[in-house]
C-alpha cells in the first residue's frame, strides 16, 4: 500500500450564463487526492493522509474517498474549511488553478497527527503546495525522513505559483526532498519554473545523483523520460482527444506507483528495475494519463480503460 499525503479540495468549473450570472460544478480534486483514487481505480491499494473539514464539503471528500476504495483510516478530522479551487481551461485543454485556502483544513496538520506507519505500507509520496505551506509542510518533511530508510518515498513537486509564488521556496523544497525521495516525477513546465534554463534532462540526473533511484520528467504532448539503474528512455505519448488536462499527470503519477508496487514493490528491488520495467510503467502511466485527458477534470481510468502492449 501508499499513503498518499498532501491536500484534498474541491475543484470549481464555470459553466453557462454570462458574467453576472454563471453556474459553478464543484468536483472533488487536489493532486494528492487525484493521486490517490487514480491508484484504487487501478486495482492499487492506496490510502491519503490529509485533514478534512467536519464541513459538508469536506465529509463529501471523506465519503467519495472510502466509495472510491482508498483507506480513509488515516484522514484527520477538525474544524477548518475545506479549500476551493477555482479552474479554468485555456488553449488545448490546458487547465489554470486559483487556490483558496488560507487556512483551508488540508494545512492545518501538525507533528502532533503523524500517523504511526503499519507494516503493509510499501511506500509514501508527497507533493504540491502542502509540501511549502505551514505547518503542514514540516509535517510532511518530518513523516518523510522517518520513514525513508524503510519505505519509498515518492514525491512530484506539482508546482501551484498562486499559492506560494517565491520559486525558491519550491526550489528549497525540492532541494530537500531529492535526499529522500526513492521517485520523483517532475513535468518539463514545473522544471522550468523551479529551475528556469535548465535543461529536464539534467535535473532528473541531478535527482539519481542524490539517490533517486528512478527519475522521470513528463513533457504532455512530447512524451516523458526517465533515468535510472537500467540508463535512459523516452517513451511517445499515448493517443488522446484532449478535453482538458485537469489531473492527467495525477492520473500519470498514480499509474507509476501502482506499476511500480507490481514490478518492484520494495526500495531494493527498484534500485534493480530493469529498462524492459521501467519501460512498461512508463507505457502505462502515459496511456492512463490519455485517458484522464479525455475527460473533464481529474477523473482517472480504471485498469480495463488502459490499453498497454504489455499489462501490469
Amino acid at each position: 500500500m501508499f499513503l498518499i499525503c498532501g491536500e484534498a479540495l474541491f475543484d470549481l468549473f464555470a459553466s453557462g450564463g454570462c458574467r453576472a450570472a454563471f453556474t459553478l460544478e464543484a468536483r472533488a480534486g487536489g493532486s494528492p487526492y487525484n493521486v490517490a483514487v487514480g491508484m484504487a481505480r487501478l486495482g492499487a491499494p492506496a490510502a491519503l493522509f490529509t485533514a478534512v473539514s467536519d464541513d459538508m464539503l469536506g465529509q463529501a471528500l471523506k465519503a467519495t474517498l472510502a466509495e472510491e476504495g482508498v483507506d480513509t483510516s488515516f484522514l484527520i478530522d477538525g474544524p477548518h474549511r475545506t479549500t476551493l479551487s477555482l479552474a479554468s481551461i485555456g488553449k488545448a485543454g490546458v487547465a489554470a488553478f486559483r487556490i483558496y485556502g488560507e487556512g483551508g483544513a488540508d494545512r492545518m496538520i501538525d507533528a502532533a497527527s503523524l500517523p504511526a506507519a503499519p507494516a503493509r505500507l510499501a511506500g509514501l509520496h508527497f507533493g504540491s503546495y502542502t509540501m511549502v505551506v505551514e505547518p503542514v509542510a514540516t509535517t510532511h518533511f518530518a513523516l518523510a525522513r522517518r520513514e525513508a530508510a524503510f519505505r519509498i518515498i515518492s514525491f512530484d513537486p506539482n508546482v501551484r505559483p498562486n499559492v506560494e509564488p517565491d520559486m525558491g521556496v519550491w526550489r528549497r523544497a525540492a532541494e530537500e526532498m531529492s535526499s529522500l525521495a526513492d521517485i520523483v516525477k517532475i513535468s518539463a513546465d514545473d522544471a522550468a519554473l523551479i529551475w528556469p534554463g535548465r535543461p529536464l534532462g539534467d535535473i532528473l540526473d541531478w535527482f539519481r545523483e542524490r539517490g533517486a533511484a528512478l527519475a522521470i520528467g513528463t513533457m504532455g504532448a512530447a512524451g516523458a523520460m526517465a533515468v535510472g539503474g537500467f540508463g535512459e528512455l523516452e517513451i511517445a505519448p499515448a493517443p488522446a482527444r484532449v478535453v482538458d488536462t485537469v489531473g492527467a499527470g495525477d492520473s500519470f503519477m498514480a499509474a507509476v506507483l501502482a506499476g511500480t508496487l507490481a514490478q518492484a514493490p520494495g526500495k531494493a528491488a527498484l534500485k534493480t528495475l530493469a529498462a524492459d520495467d521501467a519501460r512498461a510503467i512508463l507505457d502505462f502511466a502515459a496511456s492512463a494519463a490519455a485517458v484522464s485527458c479525455s475527460r473533464r477534470g481529474a477523473d482517472p481510468p480504471r485498469r480495463e480503460e488502459i490499453a498497454v502492449s504489455r499489462p501490469l
